[in-house]
């Protein structure tokens, strides 16, 4: 049985007060032992601040991931926008590095006016520049990971994520289950994609999102909600998590009830057998 590490997408809505230490000390208090910290709306931490994040949550067990700006597109028609695009991914791995968090989930581009391959080649070629400045500036052990995304408008399809893992030394997948799902019109095979994983790209840990999606006429969008809504279904993922052996596992509750819904994702891998420690 695999280590599955679980958590809340920023600060629980039980911490003290809104830091992100804070924040690390009630993800441990909930007895859950990981957080994503958020930097969706910029980059504005202090790397003095990173490096004490990473002090306590190396001391209390918690493992960290963090999240990119909203704010990339590097796909983007304006050269202006790739190379803010590429700054914010830039400093997002500095401060990641800074708190010892393993990967960054990335939103990278969307397609535009561009054919889907067109937007590929182009991310492709951006984030490999991003990667090599980051080893330049001495950041080496953060995973840039691209996220499979929800909208058919976003490149981030499970195919075009594993490929630039492929093809870009230090970029992973980063695994949003219900962007996915929502991607292959309401369909997952959680096993299946697992076994993809493992087989193409040697993956030995998977960082990943979770939560549900709303369904709007017929068709599931980007809009979060609780995970009692079964889009996807936790459950089947829980059963096969704690089923596989061959990898580990990030598990980053993005529903808007945060460690209300990860506790529940919690109770769920007990009834599997499994107990975060």
């Amino acid at each position: 049985m695999a280590k599955i590490f679980l958590g809340t997408a920023g600060v629980p809505f039980s911490a003290k007060k809104g830091t992100t230490i804070d924040g690390v000390k009630a993800i441990r208090d909930l007895s859950l032992n990981a957080m994503e910290v958020e930097f969706v709306q910029g980059v504005r931490m202090k790397r003095e601040t990173a490096q004490e994040t990473g002090r306590i949550a190396k001391e209390l067990g918690v493992r960290l991931s963090v999240h990119a700006p909203y704010f990339i597109n590097l796909c983007s028609s304006e050269k202006e926008k790739v190379e803010a695009s590429k700054q914010r991914i830039l400093d997002t791995a500095d401060r990641a590095e800074a708190m010892g968090a393993d990967a960054i989930a990335i939103h990278a581009a969307f397609y535009g006016k561009l054919k889907p391959e067109e937007c590929y080649e182009m991310v492709k070629a951006e984030i490999g520049e991003v990667i090599d400045k980051a080893r330049e500036n001495g950041i080496h052990d953060v995973k840039f990971g691209i996220e499979t995304m929800a909208k058919d408008t976003a490149l981030g399809t499970l195919d075009e994520v594993i490929g630039l893992s492929k093809e870009v030394k230090g970029v992973i997948p980063y695994i949003d289950w219900a962007h996915t799902f929502a991607r292959q019109g309401g369909k997952i095979d959680y096993k299946q994609i697992i076994d993809t994983l493992v087989k193409e790209l040697g993956l030995v840990h998977i960082n990943s999102h979770f939560e549900s999606l709303k369904l709007n006429k017929g068709k599931y969008v980007d809009v979060h909600v609780p995970i009692e809504a079964n889009a996807p279904p936790f459950d089947q993922l829980a059963e096969t998590l704690v089923k596989d052996d061959r990898i580990s596992i990030t598990l980053i509750c993005e529903s808007p009830e945060l460690e209300r819904d990860a506790l529940k994702m919690k109770a769920v891998l007990e009834k599997y057998g499994y107990n975060l420690r």
